[in-house]
């Protein structure tokens, strides 16, 4: 199996619990409430890449690099926020999967952007005219999924 294929199996793991997450993550908004379970899941996973880098020395960087990456790096703790917010909000009135669906929608179209100009340090890859069609059919499922 080349690498490529390990990759994009790790991605495919990675959607699968994706959707796992985000229905747990509304459950568990209906009880604590929807802000307080975004804290609760913050903390989880704080606590858990804690122990995975310093009990299990599983970490390959250096905490004392941080003051190398520019400002905008640290964004994604605000941006986790925000998704796990979004996801616990809006499941429990979509449904799964058409929050799922919607989530993703938007997902291929940032991530397109963000190839296509080389944001963020990302190699440039030029958007195609065949990229923007596959997310307009997905786009069209996503209107199919909310009926």
């Amino acid at each position: 199996m080349s690498a490529n294929w390990i990759y994009l199996l790790l991605a495919a793991v990675a959607g699968s619990a994706m959707a796992f997450q985000g229905a747990i993550n509304a459950l568990l908004g209906k009880v604590v409430g929807m802000l307080e379970s975004t804290l609760i899941v913050q903390l989880i996973g704080s606590l858990t890449a804690f122990i995975l880098i310093y009990l299990f020395h599983l970490g390959k960087g250096s905490l004392g690099m941080m003051p190398q990456a520019p400002w905008y790096a640290y964004l994604g703790g605000l941006l986790n926020v925000l998704i796990l917010f979004g996801v616990v909000f809006s499941i429990p009135k979509l449904g799964v999967g058409s929050a799922t669906t919607a989530i993703v929608v938007l997902q291929l179209l940032t991530a397109v952007m963000i190839d296509h100009f080389g944001m963020f340090g990302v190699d440039r890859s030029p958007c195609r005219w065949l990229d923007l069609v596959g997310i307009a059919m997905l786009g069209g499922a996503a209107k199919i999924l909310l009926r």
